[in-house]
């Protein structure tokens, strides 16, 4: 693989870069010290992930992310930062780990694990790119590309100040909270500051479907429709909860669901 370093700090700049050369699964790690350098480097060649600080003057670490999420070829992104509370805004770009200084050297072995997961088989710059603007794991697994079946998407999460990733295959449904969503598994709830109008454009292809105005649901948790004195719901597998479907939605939640 090819990597890119970006961090404004010279120290961190040359401790991170020397980690990833002692990771052994690089044959190239190019350390800038500015995001404009970093654009500067993606233009001149190939480079499979980014790991980039993100607060830098000029363009920062998020501001670059977004610009790398507009490319054609998008290498995938690593954020290794000081500050733990931009970790949710790291799913809005994409980005596939979000690493707290300082790095151990098993921490970011397991991040490169993570980076190789979400790389397909074959030439990873080119093959890694999700044109439909699919989630940090890349193009997916093979059994996915050969179905048209969306990728999985990991989604960092915080809770108790620890930055988690929550695969989008466990969510069950969302709830818009404002500008806010509420994403919630089997196990918990968790708040992203996402749109819930953003997730259902992004989510669609991955079988997410609105049933209400504040109401976002993956069909493959439903367990069970209920229909009676006009009104449509959904319960969702194994024990609930019922979710009521919208007049508005439920003729397309009909189709989607029992294909009437």
């Amino acid at each position: 693989m090819r990597a890119l370093v970006v961090d404004d700090e010279p120290p961190a700049l040359s401790e991170l870069t020397w980690l990833l050369e002692q990771d052994g699964r690089f044959d190239t790690v190019l350390p800038v010290s500015s995001g404009t350098d970093a654009l500067r480097a993606l233009e001149a060649g190939d480079v499979d992930v980014v790991f980039s600080d993100i607060s830098m003057p000029g363009l920062d670490g998020m501001e670059l992310a977004r610009v790398i999420a507009r490319f054609a070829a998008r290498p995938q992104v690593v954020f290794v930062t000081a500050h733990e509370e931009h970790a949710v805004d790291a799913f809005a770009v994409q980005a596939t780990d979000y690493v707290m200084k300082p790095v151990s050297q098993a921490r970011l072995a397991r991040v490169v694990d993570r980076v190789l997961d979400g790389m397909p088989r074959g030439r990873p710059s080119e093959a890694a790119v999700d044109s439909a603007g699919a989630g940090p794991a890349g193009a997916g697994t093979a059994e996915q590309q050969t179905t048209g079946e969306a990728p999985d998407e990991r989604i960092a999460v915080e809770l108790g100040g620890v930055t988690r990733f929550v695969q989008r295959s466990a969510i069950r449904y969302v709830l818009a909270q404002g500008d806010y969503a509420r994403l919630f598994t089997a196990t918990g709830s968790h708040l992203v500051r996402v749109p819930l109008s953003t997730l259902e454009e992004r989510w669609a292809d991955a079988g997410f479907v609105r049933i209400h105005r504040s109401t976002l649901v993956a069909l493959a948790h439903v367990g069970e429709v209920r229909q009676g004195q006009g009104k449509l719901s959904l319960v969702l597998a194994p024990d609930g909860p019922e979710l009521p479907v919208a007049r508005r939605h439920a003729r397309e939640v009909r189709q989607r669901v029992l294909g009437d």
